[in-house]
């Protein structure tokens, strides 16, 4: 079987190759290029077919060696390659309309593997598959014709914001069709195993052995539901429908704590789930776009409040993940089903709005700072070679960040 199968991948690999030569997407002089190209098709392939059989669930650890690997790179490259291409269509789209000329625009980082140009815009694939760009014509100098310097500052401040836009719109998209798509729900009574001292629930008279029915008027279906609630509602007091172990309920409010001492949690309670069943469901159209819309408001309340607690609690760069953590983590669900890595792909592109909307320089959001003080300064532009140098320090920090970031996330897997 896996003789076959290593036959068949073989061939298509070799047909698409010849396929791609005799188009000329490659220039046939190139030989370092031509077998970048086909080392490229054979990642791919390989990633692609150990996902089909990783789905269907057919003996996979004996077809292919190391699929997990596998299926970590081909799900973080996929989710990355669906959050940035939304991101940067934002800023082309825009840029586009208010005519600004477009240069490039470009999937993954330099090395280039192959470019395509259509009209005054190179479309480029490259190498590095961690981010993309739209070159746009003189970004800090208005001197350039048809340059993004040179148009006024709302629509300067709509192209800079698109990329963010999209990638908080893009959300609603995934999460709908999460939905629709077949998926494992474990559903059970989710009782309360223990108390802590203390704490707000035992100030709401909360008693090991009950069962939590509701939270803010939302049913509880297992103990995943219970602190996606909590952390939604962190510091307000929220109404807990609790059913008692002689069979009264009880509605009863609890104030969830922002920094709660380590190990107890923001209520004080640990949990558990009793008869517990596993469904698979599936929401048709209409209602998975109405509970997509609600998903994606309530993955932003959540992304709101992570991002608040960082500042509320104690953090530090030690708890900071970055492409390798995020790229592990991304395995992990890819492996529970597509449906699931659609819901972390939204939560994903959130992360990857605000991020990029942050005032520093070398992001869109530092870009947006030097638009606002040319507004506040009445229209008084920064020189380009200023907002250059500025940019071109901010880059080379963040590069510095992530790289030690990158190590820290090395360092926990091997410890691991």
């Amino acid at each position: 079987m896996n003789v076959l199968i290593a036959i068949f991948a073989l061939f298509l690999v070799v047909a698409i190759a010849v396929f791609l030569y005799r188009l000329k997407l490659f220039n046939r002089d190139k030989t370092l290029e031509t077998i970048t190209i086909i080392a490229v098709l054979v990642f791919f392939l390989l990633m692609a077919i150990a996902v089909i059989v990783a789905e269907l669930n057919v003996f996979v650890n004996f077809i292919i060696p190391g699929i997990n690997v596998i299926i970590t790179i081909l799900s973080f490259s996929l989710v990355l390659a669906i959050v940035v291409i939304a991101h940067e269509l934002g800023h082309f789209a825009t840029a586009k309309a208010f005519g600004v000329k477009v240069e490039e625009f470009g999937i993954g980082y330099p090395p280039r593997i192959l470019a395509i140009k259509h009209g005054e815009t190179e479309y480029s694939l490259n190498l590095v598959p961690l981010g993309g760009f739209t070159k746009m014509a003189g970004e800090e100098d208005p001197q350039i014709e048809r340059s993004l310097a040179s148009k006024s500052a709302g629509k300067r401040l709509l192209v800079l914001s698109a990329g963010s836009i999209m990638n908080f719109i893009l959300p609603f998209l995934l999460l709908a069709i999460a939905l629709m798509l077949p998926h494992e729900t474990v559903t059970g009574n989710v009782t309360v195993a223990e108390i802590v001292a203390n704490s707000p629930a035992e100030a709401a008279n909360i008693q090991a052995g009950d069962t939590i029915l509701e939270m803010n008027g939302k049913a509880i279906r297992n103990t995943g539901d219970v602190p996606r609630y909590v952390l939604m509602y962190l510091g307000n007091e929220i109404p807990i429908l609790i059913k008692h172990s002689d069979g009264t309920t009880e509605e009863v409010m609890v104030t969830p704590r922002w920094n709660p001492p380590e190990g107890e949690g923001s209520v004080g309670f640990s949990l558990r789930t009793e008869n517990a069943v596993v469904e698979t469901q599936s929401d048709n159209l209409w209602v998975a776009i109405k509970n997509g819309t609600t998903a994606a408001f309530e993955t932003m309340l959540l992304f709101k409040n992570g991002i608040l607690s960082l500042f509320i609690c104690t953090g530090s760069v030690g708890e900071l993940v970055g492409p390798v953590g995020i790229a592990q983590l991304t395995g992990e669900i890819a492996r529970a089903g597509i449906s699931p890595l659609l819901q972390w792909t939204a939560f994903f592109s959130l992360n990857l709005a605000v991020i990029n909307l942050l005032p520093l320089p070398a992001l869109d959001g530092g870009g947006i700072v030097f638009v606002l003080l040319e507004w506040i300064r009445g229209g008084k532009k920064a020189s380009p070679q200023t907002e250059g140098k500025v940019h071109f320090i901010g880059f080379a920090l963040l590069i510095m960040l992530m790289i030690v970031i990158t190590f820290q996330d090395i360092a926990r897997i091997i410890g691991e």
